[in-house]
């Protein structure tokens, strides 16, 4: 599905919930990642749990993102309906330092957490 218009008070909303440095912060790692979960954001934000919680909540009753349960994790992601829209604004601030730091952050973190995924399934095939 796909935004084609929304009226005043949804967009009060919208405006309100990209008023805040740190859900733009939020939602442009999402935009770039498709989906993190709360312990991925803390980690690139340096944000407490509480603060990246609370940022989410607001950015899923706005109505921009969404999450999946898996076990005890939840996901988050952009919303479908909000995507062109998002990637729209984040077009305007694609070469901001603050966010090509925070994807910088998660790439690193990322990459690592992949070496590691890979350490762990070695050690179990050969059972060191």
């Amino acid at each position: 599905m796909r935004l084609k218009n929304f009226n005043v008070s949804f967009g009060e909303q919208v405006f309100k919930a990209l008023s805040d440095a740190s859900r733009i912060r939020v939602l442009h790692l999402l935009l770039r990642n498709k989906e993190l979960c709360i312990a991925d954001l803390e980690l690139v934000l340096d944000f407490t749990q509480t603060k990246t919680s609370r940022h989410l909540i607001y950015l899923k009753n706005t109505g921009l993102v969404s999450y999946r349960k898996q076990d005890q994790w939840a996901f988050y992601y952009i919303k479908d309906e909000m995507m062109d829209f998002l990637q729209q604004m984040f077009g305007y601030m694609e070469k901001d330092q603050q966010l090509l730091k925070d994807q910088q952050v998660y790439q690193t973190l990322f990459s690592n957490r992949e070496l590691a995924v890979n350490r762990l399934q070695q050690r179990r095939f050969t059972g060191i």
